[in-house]
């Protein structure tokens, strides 16, 4: 029966050192990415090293999971196979007991992280369509030129091997040579 502990954070500049601080676990997986999808490295790494009997650790509710589809899925899979599940900051876990008072919490918190995800991306939006009509968003800097993809192909790469060749994607070979056509 061991304690693992699960981190998430949205970047990779971002510190993990606040979350699960002071406690004593046996194993820690730490992601850095969003938490928008369960497709995350470590968590798919921690769900197969967890064992019946064990207890996953999570700073809070939204480090797990962002969409409550996927924190009730993760929650009662987890549960169903004996693994526990405690969140750390709201004080709650989770054991797999039907237990009406434990579903409600989990939906209602998971709703609102949820919502807050929701929230912080229209705020995102109405900031990047402020700043465009303000001539102050460009958006991200190209890597690469579109003469340079364009050479590429016309040198005789295909376009998948022209995105290899430069270190770019294929939609970034596609879309700059869609902007030659037109």
């Amino acid at each position: 029966m061991a304690n693992v502990g699960y981190v998430r954070v949205s970047s990779v500049d971002q510190n993990t050192a606040r979350q699960l601080d002071g406690l004593t676990l046996d194993k820690v997986f730490t992601d850095k990415v969003s938490g928008a999808t369960t497709d995350r490295p470590q968590l798919q790494a921690m769900l197969e090293y967890v064992r019946e009997g064990d207890t996953i650790v999570v700073h809070s509710i939204d480090r797990l999971a962002r969409s409550l589809a996927d924190l009730l899925t993760l929650v009662e899979d987890l549960t169903n196979k004996g693994i526990h599940i405690r969140f750390h900051k709201e004080q709650l876990e989770f054991t797999g007991e039907n237990s009406p008072i434990q579903k409600l919490m989990l939906s209602m918190m998971g709703s609102f992280a949820e919502f807050e995800r929701c929230m912080i991306k229209e705020r995102q939006r109405e900031g990047i369509a402020k700043a465009k009509s303000d001539g102050k968003y460009k958006g991200r800097i190209k890597s690469i030129d579109d003469a340079q993809i364009r050479g590429a192909v016309a040198g005789g790469l295909s376009f998948r091997k022209a995105a290899e060749s430069l270190g770019v994607s294929l939609s970034t070979v596609q879309r700059a040579m869609k902007a030659t056509e037109a």
